[in-house]
């Protein structure tokens, strides 16, 4: 294993002290995994027959995250590394923690792991990889296989259902039959884990490669439809040929995921999610598919179904803002100046640029739009995109506007038109605010 000169040759480190003071200490799981598929290990676990009253005494600074589970975080630096002693574990009384655990030696620590490709230990002093479980085979036939008998793993934590389907779309490797006829069989027990790390497993899937075959293992596994029923309702959803030639939504949907490279976790989200909204308004309109107001319903959807999953305020008002905006792209050639400078001057308009590319990629092709868009932000380069408003809702107060839903679109068109720079001062806005006002008024009567 090449360790390099940052946090791999911290991790040797660790265990080189740990071996030093007499006790057997080995890299663990998956930074193994990942360096003999040629991949350079995000993070360094470590496995050791030190008990954590050892460890917090070897290290001058640890965090007991997990210490009556044997975990302790060993800091070196600004890094962190997770340092758990050789364990079995006893009955899982909740589908996650054990009821009890007690130190044992690597062979047994290995066997109560739950996949063969994340049970294998590496001892970085002797350059040696350890295998009690067949692992190394398995890496090397791209197949992902639970340790032992898949319903005892499973039963131990029952997110490893989700888990078989993360590393099978990532790694790009087969679930082995059994391992996945206990997935296909056990899956509504995925309800015994707790929303937040449901949350977790999923964006891991979707920010990495090979998203869009997880969501289809996730699918025909039937996961999909314990904790994302709205996508699965997106399969069979017939679209217009001459916009989606490619298939359904659902279709549509895993193309868009196929075409990420390294995405954010809302870009990934507002691809999964933008045609959420499709499967309650199709209708059919003089022989027409029509989706009418997909895009409004698809980010209310979108909250209620982030808010399940336990995501962060901003992160919802991020992606249900993408799905709610992504059909506006269509228009930005027939729109007003001052319209179009605010779309460009949203806080997530790239994000919403790059929905829309990938839409378009996966579906008819035509990016003349999103070409119109970057040329526009070329032209614009020079100037002040986002001036601060004129007027606000108290000068129409003054005025004699009554506060109401009709008060924000009446700004922003005054704010368009300042944008346009047919009104230059605030003078000039209260004047046209005024005029408008009494316009109104006079139809009224």
């Amino acid at each position: 294993m090449e360790l390099g000169q940052g946090k791999g040759r911290i991790a040797y480190g660790i265990v080189k002290r740990l071996a030093e003071a007499g006790y057997v200490a080995y890299f663990a799981g998956g930074c193994v995994r990942d360096d003999l598929m040629h991949e350079c290990p995000g993070d360094y676990d470590i496995a050791t027959s030190a008990s954590p009253d050892d460890v917090e005494k070897l290290f001058p600074k640890t965090i007991a995250v997990g210490k009556q589970f044997g975990v302790i975080i060993v800091v070196e630096g600004d890094a962190q590394f997770e340092v758990a002693t050789f364990r079995r574990e006893g009955s899982y009384r909740d589908g996650r923690h054990p009821s009890e655990v007690s130190f044992t030696d690597p062979e047994e620590d290995a066997k109560r792991r739950d996949f063969t490709v994340n049970g294998l230990f590496y001892d970085p002093i002797q350059n040696k990889v350890i295998d009690y479980v067949g692992g190394q085979k398995d890496l090397q036939a791209k197949i992902i296989r639970a340790i032992g008998a898949p319903d005892e793993r499973f039963e131990e934590d029952k997110l490893r259902l989700l888990r078989a389907v993360r590393f099978a779309s990532v790694l790009g490797f087969e679930i082995e039959p059994a391992t996945w006829s206990a997935v296909c069989r056990r899956f509504q027990e995925i309800h015994d884990v707790s929303p937040e790390r449901i949350r977790d497993e999923i964006v891991k899937m979707l920010t990495r490669p090979g998203a869009d075959r997880g969501l289809d293992l996730l699918s025909r596994s039937c996961l999909l439809k314990e904790i994302l029923p709205e996508i699965e309702a997106m399969k069979n959803i017939q679209q217009p040929p001459a916009f989606h030639p490619e298939g359904d939504v659902f279709v549509h949907t895993k193309l868009m995921l196929a075409q990420l490279k390294n995405p954010s976790k809302e870009l990934a989200l507002a691809v999964l999610f933008h045609d959420v909204g499709k499967p309650p308004t199709l209708a059919v309109r003089d022989g027409h598919i029509t989706f009418y107001e997909h895009a409004p319903l698809g980010a209310r959807m979108t909250e209620t179904i982030m808010r399940r999953l336990r995501f962060s305020n901003d992160e919802i008002e991020t992606v249900a803002g993408c799905v709610e905006n992504h059909m506006r792209f269509g228009d930005v050639q027939k729109m007003r100046e001052g319209k179009l400078k605010r779309l460009l001057t949203r806080p997530t308009f790239e994000l919403e640029l790059e929905l829309h590319r990938i839409d378009c990629v996966t579906s008819h092709g035509h990016l003349d739009n999103y070409g119109f868009l970057k040329a526009k932000q070329k032209e614009y380069a020079a100037e002040e995109l986002k001036p601060a408003p004129l007027i606000n809702g108290h000068d129409l107060i003054r005025l004699g506007m009554q506060p109401g839903p009709d008060m924000k679109p009446f700004l922003e068109e005054i704010y368009d038109l300042q944008l346009e720079g047919q009104i230059k001062d605030k003078d000039a806005a209260l004047a046209y605010a005024q005029n408008q006002l009494r316009m109104k008024s006079k139809k009224a009567q």
